[in-house]
C-alpha cells in the first residue's frame, strides 16, 4: 500500500509502517471510549510528519464481518493522526445507524482505515457515461444533487462488485431515485489507501 512519489493528486501516498500506526491509533482511540467513556488524544509530536498533515479519513468498525459503525471526512481539515483518533471514536460510540459499542464487542472488533485523496470532479453527462468511467475497486464516488449527498469508499466494491449494483445503492444512500440524473447533479471521485488489523485481541493485557 505504501509508494513512491505522489499520487495523481499530488500527494504523498503513506507508507505501510505509517498505515498501521494509524490502525494502532484507532484501535486505542476505541478502546479508550468504549471502556472508559473518554476521548484518547494523541500527541502530535510522537507521530511522523506525514501523519502530522491534514488529511482526509474514513474509520471503518466491524464485527463477525457485518458493519458496526463508519464515521469519516472528506474534508482535510485536521492533522491526519487526530482526524484518525476522533473519527475512530465517532463510528464506536456516535453512528447514528448503530447502539454504541459495548466492551464485551472489543475482542471481535475489526477496525479499519481508509485514507482519502481529495476528490476530484468526474465529467461524465449522463448516467450511461457515469457507469462507463467507474473504476470498480478503485474509485470511491461522492455524488451530490441539491441537499442530497453521499459517499461510497473504494472498499464498498469488495461487496457491490458490479457498477450498477454500486451507483443503484450509492443513489439510494443519497435518497435518490436509482438511475436518474437530477439537474446540477455533481460526480466526484477519490481514492484510498486502505489498512486493516484482524482479529487482534485488543484486550489481552487489560
Amino acid at each position: 500500500m505504501g509508494g513512491q512519489g505522489c499520487n495523481a493528486y499530488g500527494q504523498q501516498p503513506l507508507s505501510d509502517d505509517d498505515l498501521q500506526r494509524l490502525v494502532r491509533v484507532a484501535e486505542q482511540s476505541v478502546e479508550v471510549a468504549v471502556l472508559r467513556g473518554a476521548t484518547d488524544q494523541p500527541d502530535i509530536a510522537d507521530h511522523p510528519a506525514a501523519l502530522r498533515e491534514p488529511r482526509a479519513v474514513f474509520v471503518t468498525l466491524r464485527r463477525h464481518g457485518h458493519l458496526r459503525g463508519c464515521i469519516g471526512t472528506l474534508a482535510a481539515t485536521q492533522p491526519l493522526v487526530m482526524a484518525v483518533a476522533d473519527r475512530a471514536r465517532a463510528s464506536a460510540l456516535a453512528d447514528p445507524r448503530f447502539d454504541p459499542v459495548q466492551p464485551h464487542e472489543l475482542d471481535d472488533l475489526e477496525v479499519s482505515v481508509s485514507v482519502l485523496t481529495a476528490p476530484a470532479p468526474l465529467a461524465v453527462d449522463d448516467f450511461d457515461e457515469l457507469v462507463a468511467a467507474l473504476r470498480p475497486g478503485i474509485d470511491g464516488i461522492v455524488v451530490e444533487a441539491g441537499q442530497h449527498r453521499a459517499t461510497f469508499l473504494p472498499s464498498v466494491w469488495e461487496e457491490l462488485t458490479e457498477p450498477l449494483q454500486f451507483l443503484d445503492a450509492l443513489w439510494l444512500k443519497a435518497d435518490l431515485s436509482p438511475r436518474t440524473w437530477p439537474p446540477h447533479i455533481r460526480i466526484s471521485r477519490y481514492t484510498a489507501q486502505h489498512a486493516t488489523d484482524e482479529g487482534r485481541d485488543r484486550l489481552a493485557d487489560r
